[in-house]
């Protein structure tokens, strides 16, 4: 793993394996919080007008989502449960190099960062006392997940021509089942396949303005 420094300071990583890095390299943080916090959560938020949420991420990878939305939880006191999947997990060296952290301001959160990434697959781990947290080590054609259940999908697979399994109808039908009426999808990835694909799995799409580096993101709605 290559470790990188996006234009916002905070770091990405570039995966050999895929050929691919983990976050735009126009801000690593500056994405996340734009892709997955305010077009996301904060849309689920409102549209469900319910401070408690279930939630599903698609790439695990460097914990930066999922570490976004717990200081999210924290700060407006809310009660998220939050699922993710990862096939291929990093190193917790690879972890301690990462920056997000000092870089958001709370170096109060180094361990429970961590703990994200240390604790046990497979099992529901309360983080914080406004988050649990369960992760999974399998491919997403393998899990097996409820239906009508999560209220927002945060999907940060590797992009199409890197990962191209994971853009799939059939991955996107899954989506669609675990979802509940009106539940969301975002990702940053906005290609007319993906959306094609979206649309014949029965999502609703809604093109957004992308982050910087990015002209659009995609908000998939489950009517």
């Amino acid at each position: 793993m290559e470790l990188l420094i996006t234009k916002d300071g905070s770091h990405t990583l570039h995966s050999p394996q895929f050929n691919e890095i983990y976050h735009s390299r126009h801000g690593a943080i500056q994405e996340s919080k734009h892709v997955f916090i305010a077009q996301g959560l904060e849309y689920a938020l409102t549209a469900f007008d319910s401070q408690e949420l279930n939630i599903f991420e698609v790439g695990f990878g460097t914990g930066l989502n999922a570490l976004l939305t717990m200081l999210h939880a924290d700060k407006r006191y809310l009660k998220l449960h939050y699922e993710t999947i990862e096939l291929y997990p990093l190193s917790i060296e690879t972890i301690k190099q990462l920056n997000y952290t000092t870089q958001l301001g709370f170096e109060f959160c180094y361990g429970p960062y961590h703990t994200l990434h240390l604790c046990r697959w497979g099992e529901t781990h309360t983080v914080t006392p406004q988050m649990s947290f369960k992760k999974l080590q399998l491919s997403l054609q393998q899990a097996s997940l409820p239906e009508n259940h999560f209220h927002l999908i945060y999907f940060d697979a590797f992009a199409p021509q890197h990962q191209p399994e994971m853009w799939t109808v059939e991955v996107f039908e899954k989506m669609y089942k675990s979802l509940c009426t009106g539940g969301v999808l975002v990702t940053y990835c906005s290609k007319s396949a993906v959306q094609r694909n979206m649309r014949s799995a029965g999502f609703e799409i809604e093109k957004l303005q992308g982050p910087p580096g990015k002209r659009e993101m995609i908000r998939a709605h489950k009517k």
